[in-house]
């Protein structure tokens, strides 16, 4: 067991730990992970919840602020997974925990459907205003990611009158039916799950890495099999996340992704991006469509929009978005007051503290020392990435292939010595990086001296 910084460490109560960037922002682990009070926790999922609900690190948190997580047995880790890009302003981040107090004292919920309330038309003035392109625009607010994109493909059929809906290799657009079928990888989203909502087709995507291609070249290979294969009459809309997310961070060569949505424009196709784990300044802009200058008709969003709180939402050309009927979208909890307050004090930070410009410093430096690793470990077969959405790809150095086996390796190290890291790519061999923008640069050097030690142990 490796104890780090535990000389000022003393008794530990559970539950009484304050969160928020008060927290100390250190790596400090003070037992085995996991420790003794997680390992009761895990005793108890194990015999209350569903055996299909994962944990990725085997530990229950108490606290979490600025760049760091504590567990229940007093263990900080540097958090270089937000909750999957969720809490980019940080976790328990001042403002959005003011704005929740606040409105739960007034009121938890009405349904927006039954009474409205100001907040989720603030939001929508807000993401109408934030959103690429200077065009009319309408808003519709959900809970998930899942629900916006399964929201914006009911949009667009509505809208086109088409059924048919164009995905690419290595996306993911969540769990539901029908995002299921939008999401490329099998295992663990959609084994067994079947079958699975028609007229969803696949194409492929630009992999720099992998294929070689130009932007142009890689889009007209995708084009000739949409029109081949589906036909560009019969196709609603085209999604794409501007970089792939669970596929392995993939950031499509320059031109792919404008060259779709030229195509798209010229046959009537709504071009729909999903940038529910790009948005919200992660790619050192507010959003990635920004970096290739396109457009989408419709943007879903969620993850970062609310510090935390269940919230997602449509976002597009206002005669695209008031196609379906009245009534047509909608839900019990969408846009809910609560966690409306919290996306416009997380909207504020995003605008005002200076996050989208972190992001970018946060890639400067973990692109430097990525890069320097890979210039002595062959196996880093690859460093890309913008902003605070940073990945390597692991690899055999011999054949290219992917390293699977290493990937988990390197993660569960990471782990085990207080670091929270995710995995993700089709192949199981991309390490994800996605610290919060509060996360100061000590955090991050030693978050990656720790990613180095668990390669040199691999």
């Amino acid at each position: 067991m490796t104890i780090v910084d535990s000389s000022d460490a003393g008794p530990y109560v559970p539950g009484q730990t304050t969160g928020g960037p008060g927290l100390p922002q250190r790596r400090r682990l003070v037992t085995e992970i996991p420790g003794p009070r997680s390992r009761e926790l895990l005793a108890r999922k194990s015999s209350a919840v569903a055996r299909g609900v994962g944990i990725s690190l085997p530990v229950f948190t108490d606290a979490a602020g600025g760049g760091v997580l504590v567990d229940v047995d007093g263990n900080s880790f540097i958090d270089f997974g937000t909750g999957i890009a969720v809490t980019g302003v940080g976790n328990a981040a001042p403002g959005v925990v003011t704005a929740v107090q606040q409105q739960v004292e007034r009121y938890t919920h009405t349904c927006f459907m039954i009474t409205g309330y100001d907040s989720y038309v603030d939001v929508a003035e807000a993401l109408n205003r934030l959103t690429p392109g200077d065009h009319d625009k309408r808003t519709a607010l959900f809970n998930t990611g899942a629900e916006a994109v399964e929201n914006a493909v009911k949009i667009a059929r509505s809208y086109t009158g088409r059924p048919a809906v164009i995905a690419f290799d290595h996306a993911y657009h969540g769990r539901t039916n029908l995002t299921m079928a939008l999401t490329a990888k099998a295992m663990p989203y959609k084994s067994g799950f079947g079958p699975f909502a028609p007229e969803i087709y696949r194409a492929p995507l630009s992999y720099p890495y992998r294929d070689g291609l130009s932007g142009d070249e890689a889009a007209r290979e995708a084009i000739a099999m949409i029109e081949k294969q589906v036909g560009a009459a019969s196709v609603a809309a085209v999604i794409i996340e501007p970089i792939q997310g669970e596929g392995g961070f993939i950031v499509p060569a320059p031109g792919f992704l404008s060259a779709l949505s030229a195509w798209a424009t010229e046959n009537g196709v709504v071009f729909i991006a999903d940038e529910v784990q790009t948005g919200f300044a992660r790619t050192g802009a507010m959003f990635a469509s920004e970096h290739e200058g396109i457009v989408p008709d419709l943007i879903a969003t969620a993850k970062g929009i609310a510090g935390g709180l269940p919230l997602s939402a449509v976002t597009g050309r206002a005669e695209i978005m008031d196609a379906p009927h009245v009534g047509g979208l909608g839900g019990t909890y969408g846009g809910n007051p609560v966690a409306c307050a919290a996306a416009l004090a997380a909207i504020e930070a995003y605008e005002h503290d200076g996050l989208i410009e972190r992001a970018g410093e946060i890639e400067t430096l973990m692109k430097a020392r990525l890069t320097d690793l890979q210039s002595r470990d062959p196996r880093i077969g690859d460093v890309r990435g913008r902003g605070a959405m940073i990945a390597i790809e692991l690899v055999d150095p011999l054949t290219g292939e992917p390293d699977a086996a290493l990937t988990a390796a390197v993660a569960k190290h990471s782990h085990d010595n207080g670091v929270v890291l995710l995995t993700c790519g089709t192949f199981g061999n991309v390490i994800r990086f996605l610290p919060p923008l509060s996360i100061n640069d000590a955090l991050l050097h030693d978050g990656l001296d720790v990613v180095a030690h668990a390669l040199e142990a691999a």
